[in-house]
């Protein structure tokens, strides 16, 4: 054995990573040791890698696979530190989202406590009672994509205001006429590629410039609404009140579903959220 050659063990204590996971990402060729005994198999390392080693315990700390990491360290290699900020940079928004929804069940826990752990008092939401609605055709600028929903709609949303916005729009005094919307043409629920469109109703002389906007009228409906106060996890006491309303009245429930938002959780705290829900219906 060479002076500069350090056994697994020794290896391990030195970078805090387990003789486990140091087999493991052999294995996988991120940390490959230098020298390997012919007889024994036994595992030696350099000086020279306990900072790959240290990279790597650094990245898995912070949520990245091993295949992430393989990428990573293969891009540093290659002095491709673009793609390196854009992993870092998409990892960081995945955990601000993680967080919100830590918050939100560290919000819905803390009043659980406080009902000494009775469950149901976590369902009381605060819907009004069903009523039929006559919602005339609207005129609105509109955008749809596939994605994750919380992501989606925010970024959707954050897109459309700010076409509206711009300083051409005001000069044209383009007005925003009604709540931004969001229009779900799934039939089912999906966690990821989700079938979203969000549309913001507007009146005026309103120019666009992403390829991907469009103007145009919405359809008058007659639909089922209900408004619900709230946060958006609980939305779905609103489309129980509906439905259960549906049945009652032998009505058919037609899509897409329309939710329209009267604040946002930048300006209220969540359980003042107001959401109108909107299911097209028709005589059976």
């Amino acid at each position: 054995m060479s002076v500069d050659q350090i056994p697994i063990g020794k290896f391990s204590f030195m970078t805090r990573l387990s003789q486990k996971a140091l087999r493991l990402y052999d294995r996988k060729g991120l940390l490959v040791p230098e020298a390997k005994d012919p007889f024994t198999g036994y595992r030696y390392y350099t000086v020279s890698q306990l900072e790959q080693g240290m990279k790597i315990k650094t990245l898995c700390f912070l949520g990245f696979s091993l295949e992430e990491i393989s990428l990573f360290l293969d891009a540093e290699s290659k002095g491709d530190f673009e793609y390196i900020g854009t992993g870092f940079r998409k990892k960081l928004d995945q955990t601000r989202l993680e967080i919100g929804q830590l918050q939100r069940i560290e919000g819905i826990l803390q009043g659980a406590c406080k009902q000494n752990g009775k469950v149901m008092e976590l369902f009381k939401m605060s819907v009004t009672e069903p009523v039929i609605k006559e919602i005339p055709e609207m005129r609105v600028v509109s955008k749809r994509e596939k994605g994750d929903f919380v992501a989606t709609i925010g970024k959707l949303i954050g897109e459309i205001c700010t076409s509206v916005g711009s300083p051409e729009n005001q000069r044209n005094r383009v007005k925003v006429t009604g709540p931004v919307m969001f229009l779900c043409h799934d039939d089912e629920y999906k966690e990821t590629g989700a079938d979203i469109e969000i549309a913001l109703p507007v009146s005026g002389r309103i120019s666009i410039e992403d390829p991907k906007m469009e103007i145009k009228t919405l359809p008058a409906i007659r639909a089922i609404s209900v408004v619900y106060r709230g946060p958006y996890h609980g939305v779905e006491a609103g489309y129980n009140q509906i439905f259960s309303y549906a049945r009652e009245n032998d009505l058919e429930t037609l899509s897409p579903d329309r939710e329209l938002y009267f604040n946002s959780p930048e300006e209220v705290p969540e359980e003042e959220l107001m959401t109108e829900i909107q299911v097209p219906v028709r005589e059976k």
